[in-house]
């Protein structure tokens, strides 16, 4: 196979030691004895220091996941990378259809409207995108994926509080002619398509073309209402004794409940990428590409963690379609400018505009309506619209070469434009029935303005022994420009019907509950002190402080919110054994979160609802440990990722509420909210004690040149919380153990492949979230978003 081809598909090792590996010319296969390629894992390339350094000699915690290797494990979105990580665990939102990232137990599950920042920034190609929805649409035709863990606030700046997760794309190579194919079927109809060709169109240009479409059914069915509403008799009955009257009775409508059409949990979602290189001299090189992501599946489901009798665990009961529609265009350019042999200026711009609609089911189906107006609520939270625009420059100028002091210094500037219109409108009973509350969230100007400057110096004291000092300085304005939060009045002359998308709330009774208008103006320094040595010739320690922070904000009614910041100390190592063949990377950590947001959806004491921000006071303290070890042979390939996080302990919160954990206590006054719970002390969640995955393959040489290659992948972790609340069993994931497999069949002269697979071999129903309903009995029902269930399917894929 020519290394040429290396870029996508063709890197000999499925491995990610701390986490390679992708082939380069630095990390080539070498002729073992009997003249096998067997991969030196010691030359992995990474940018974490935004500049390339050898994996193994880069003193920062990072995993490097090769495109080969995302192949294999399947990885198709963001969430499926958490396996390959270690202390990274990701949970998907199903009113809004996002996907929130934690980092050794950092984050925040409600970081996911236009007000909230993720603690783990995402960034393609060395561009932050602000919006989880479009980030690395698909994965499309990505080289690598760096996954930074601590706070990175020096270089990568803010909203890196936990890491940052870097997505390096394939780029044009100025070489020859070449690409690739995939075509891939499973059950669920699940039906995928791959292709990029790389197209030298002179010795100074070349451009690469890379489209993707993946798409299958939902996972979830829908459930027959008439098996579960109660008869007719039952339903006057209970209408009756709550106070109605036979005139005004009516028997709940089966047909507001969907049957049929797409289904909650599906994928249609397709991606294309225009790149262009053009290197007219060795001074110079720009890397500038547009991709466009369309997604029209549909939002994920949260399910009953206890089915009802004679239903299948992934069923609900429906009354509100699933429907999203989301576009987003992304332009990325990056320029590199030599200045001799001893300085290199860089600038790396970015543009991005997303637009996306969606309807979920909120209330999951969990109650069945005793009537068509009790015994259950009907909310089904719609976004309207929401549009995103934003764009970024960065400057940096770095030494070159072997010099006793290696700097970097920098600039940047980044601003977002967004608008939305959230409605929520909560039923009792039925659409039939009357209004239990509804709202609208109409946000017609959030803007963000962000500025940094940065430095950061390593001074080479010896050959042996280095020295880094970095700062930043970070300024963050955030503005809500006419912003208003609409509830319910209840208006006896008003009729009480759902409210329309196309109707502006005040003309339908409601009022103004919330004034969002306010700005946020506030500076931020972070920073870096680090001192890392060699050990013999393949080995390196380091010990470093580090802080990260987020940017505090606006939210609903027009207050502000902390700044929160992290302090990570952390001492870590690697090493590199039989001739680069074997990595071993470990790091132990101790962090301390000061000021940390949660943010929730929430009921005020006048019954509206809006979402709030809580600042955690005094100390959230983390400490962990994490290592990783790969191992590349001849014929076989070995990796195993583990984290332990013991200590995860929340700070001081009084009074922590969400409308998603229904029947909290009510609350004293001062909170200003309705129902909260005293979360100090708690576990931090999606932070289990002990989190073990281990991969293998083992190549098969046939008699006619070919390979066959059996790979398993399973993953351990004990239990964890699924909230700060910590109420039981019901918000919690208890120990499991998932596993893949696959088998794959390479042509002799690896033209060509073919594999089969199947996913969580088990069947395991594994939550990554978690809500309640309240029942009239005063028990509860709990829901969860849950990873998919068993998947199998053939691939087949073409290098030419």
């Amino acid at each position: 196979m020519k290394l040429r081809y290396s870029a996508l598909y063709v890197a000999m090792a499925a491995v990610f030691a701390s986490g390679a590996v992708h082939a380069t010319q630095d990390a080539a296969p070498k002729d073992g004895a009997d003249g096998k390629k067997v991969t030196n894992l010691d030359g992995v390339q990474v940018t974490a220091t935004k500049r390339e350094t050898p994996l193994q000699k880069t003193p920062v915690a990072i995993s490097v996941i090769s495109a080969d290797a995302l192949e294999k494990e399947r990885v198709m979105t963001v969430q499926d990378i958490t396996r390959l990580v270690p202390g990274f665990q990701a949970t998907s939102q199903g009113d809004h259809g996002v996907v929130t990232l934690t980092m050794r137990g950092i984050g925040n599950d409600s970081a996911k409207t236009e007000y909230a920042d993720p603690e783990v920034a995402m960034f393609i190609d060395g561009v932050y995108s602000p919006r989880p929805e479009a980030a690395a649409g698909l994965l499309l035709d990505i080289e690598s994926v760096e996954v930074l863990r601590g706070p990175q606030g020096t270089l990568w700046g803010r909203n890196s509080t936990a890491g940052v997760v870097n997505f390096q794309t394939g780029k044009p190579d100025l070489g020859g002619f070449f690409g690739n194919a995939q075509f891939d079927l499973g059950n669920y109809n699940r039906v995928g398509t791959r292709a990029m060709v790389n197209l030298p169109i002179s010795s100074t240009f070349a451009m690469r073309v890379a489209v993707a479409q993946e798409q299958h059914d939902g996972y979830v069915d829908y459930q027959n209402p008439t098996r579960q509403l109660p008869s007719v008799a039952q339903q006057q009955a209970t209408y009756l004794a709550s106070g109605g009257t036979l005139d005004t009775f009516q028997p709940i409508n089966a047909s507001n409940y969907v049957t049929g059409g797409d289904k909650y949990n599906a994928q249609d979602q397709s991606a294309a990428r225009i790149s262009a290189l053009w290197k007219p001299s060795d001074a110079f090189t720009w890397n500038l590409s547009y991709e466009y992501f369309r997604d029209r599946g549909t939002p994920g489901m949260s399910l009953m963690q206890q089915p009802r009798a004679g239903q299948d665990f992934w069923s609900a009961l429906i009354d509100t379609a699933p429907y999203l529609k989301r576009d987003s265009h992304t332009v990325r350019s990056r320029m590199d400018f030599n200045i001799g042999d001893t300085m290199t200026l860089s600038y790396v711009a970015g543009y991005n505009r997303f637009s996306g609609k969606s309807n979920y089911d909120q209330d999951n189906g969990a109650q069945v309506p005793t009537s068509f107006t009790t015994g259950a609520a009907n909310q089904a939270d719609r976004t309207n619209f929401s549009n995103y625009k934003s764009y970024s420059h960065e400057l940096d100028l770095k030494s070159a070469g072997d010099n006793t002091v290696d700097w970097i210094l920098g600039a940047y500037y980044a601003a977002e434009d967004n608008n939305i219109r959230f409605d929520i409108p909560i039923m009792n009973g039925t659409p039939q029935g009357t209004v239990s509350w509804q709202g609208s969230f109409i946000q017609p100007k959030e803007t963000v303005k962000t500025t940094a400057f940065f430095g950061q110096a390593t001074w080479n004291i010896t050959d042996r022994l280095r020295l880094t000092g970095g700062a930043r300085w970070s300024k963050d304005k955030k503005e809500n420009e006419g912003g208003r939060g609409w509830g319910w009045a209840y208006d006896p002359t008003v009729p009480q019907v759902p409210i329309s998308p196309d109707v502006e709330p005040g003309d339908v009774g409601f009022n103004v509950s919330t004034v969002n208008d306010a700005k946020y103006d506030k500076s931020k320094a972070t920073w870096l002190a680090r001192l890392d040595a060699d050990v013999g010739t393949h080995g390196l320690v380091y010990a470093s402080v580090s802080t990260g922070y987020k940017s505090g904000g606006t939210q609903d009614a027009g207050t502000l919110y902390e700044p929160e910041t992290l302090t990570n100390y952390e001492v870590g190592s690697k090493f590199s054994f039989l001739d680069g063949h074997l990595t071993w990377n470990s790091a132990i950590y101790y962090e301390r979160f000061k000021n940390f947001q949660l943010a929730a959806p929430i009921t005020y004491p006048d019954g509206n609802r809006g979402l709030g921000f809580s600042n955690v006071k005094g100390v959230t303290k983390v400490w962990g440990f994490e290592t990783e070890l790969a191992l590349s042979g001849q014929d076989d390939r070995f990796n195993l990722v583990f984290s332990a996080i013991p200590k995860k302990e929340l700070g001081t919160l009084l009074y922590a509420g969400s409308n998603d954990y229904q029947g909290l206590p009510a609350c004293d006054p001062v909170s200003g909210i309705s129902n909260c719970v005293d979360v100090t002390g708690n576990d931090l969640p999606h932070a289990p004690n002990a989190s073990l995955t281990v991969i293998y393959e083992h190549d098969f040489r046939l008699g006619n040149g070919g390979r066959l290659t059996p790979r398993i992948s399973a993953q351990y972790q004990s239990a964890q919380w699924l909230s700060t609340f910590n109420l039981g069993d019901g918000d919690k994931q208890d120990a499991y153990g998932r596993g893949d497999i696959s088998l794959r069949y390479t042509e002799p002269q690896d033209r060509w492949w073919v594999s089969a697979y199947v996913q969580n071999v088990t069947d395991g129903k594994v939550r990554t979230s978690a809500g309640r309903f309240a029942l009239p009995d005063g028990s509860f029902i709990y829901t969860s978003q849950y990873l998919p269930p068993r998947t199998y399917g053939v691939s087949v894929g073409v290098w030419f």
